[in-house]
C-alpha cells in the first residue's frame, strides 16, 4: 500500500494545513475561553466561602448571646432564694433566743423550698397557699407553741417573707 502524492497538489496541502492551523489556533480559543470562565468561577467560589464562614461565625455569636440571656432571663424568671424574717422577736425576747429565732426561721424556709427554682408566675398565683402553709402551722420551740402570721411578703427572684410570730 501507499501514501497518496498529496505533496504534489498544492490545494490538498493548504487544506490540511488550514485543518491543522484551525485545530491549533481553535484549541488556543478553547483554553482561553474556559481558562478565563473557570477564573471567574473560582474567585465566586472563593467569595462565596468566605462570605459563608463569615456568616457562620456570626450565627454563632449570635446563636452564644441568644443562649447567654436566655439563660440569664431564665435565672431571672425564677426563684433563688427564700428570706424569711421574724419582725417582732423582740417582744418574746424572754422566752426565744436568738438560736430559737433561727431555728423558727430555718424550719419556715425549709417548708418553703418546694418554691426554689419555680417560675415567679406560678409562685405569685400560689400566694394565698403559702400563706395558708405558713400561718396554719404552730411551731412548738421550748415546749411552748408558736404561731406565724405574715406581714409582708415581696415575690421577686428573692421571696421575702416577713412575719410576726405569736404564741399559740
Amino acid at each position: 500500500m501507499r501514501i497518496p502524492p498529496y505533496y504534489r497538489k498544492p490545494e490538498w496541502q493548504r487544506f490540511f494545513s488550514g485543518m491543522a492551523v484551525g485545530a491549533v489556533l481553535g484549541w488556543i480559543l478553547f483554553l482561553y475561553i474556559y481558562g478565563v470562565s473557570m477564573e471567574k468561577s473560582s474567585k465566586k467560589i472563593e467569595q462565596q466561602k468566605d462570605e459563608i464562614a463569615e456568616l457562620k461565625s456570626d450565627i454563632q455569636i449570635w446563636m452564644d448571646d441568644y443562649a447567654e440571656l436566655n439563660k440569664k432571663n431564665q435565672e431571672k424568671l425564677t426563684v433563688q432564694e427564700i428570706k424569711v424574717k421574724i419582725v417582732n422577736d423582740q417582744k418574746y425576747k424572754k422566752y426565744l433566743d436568738t438560736l430559737s429565732i433561727y431555728e423558727i426561721e430555718e424550719e419556715t424556709k425549709g417548708q418553703l423550698n418546694i418554691l426554689l427554682a419555680k417560675d415567679l408566675d406560678s409562685v405569685f398565683k400560689s400566694r394565698e397557699l403559702i400563706t395558708k402553709l405558713i400561718e396554719n402551722k404552730s411551731i412548738k420551740v421550748n415546749d411552748k407553741r408558736y404561731k406565724l402570721k405574715i406581714k409582708s411578703m415581696v415575690i421577686y427572684t428573692s421571696v421575702s417573707i416577713q412575719v410576726e410570730i405569736s404564741l399559740d
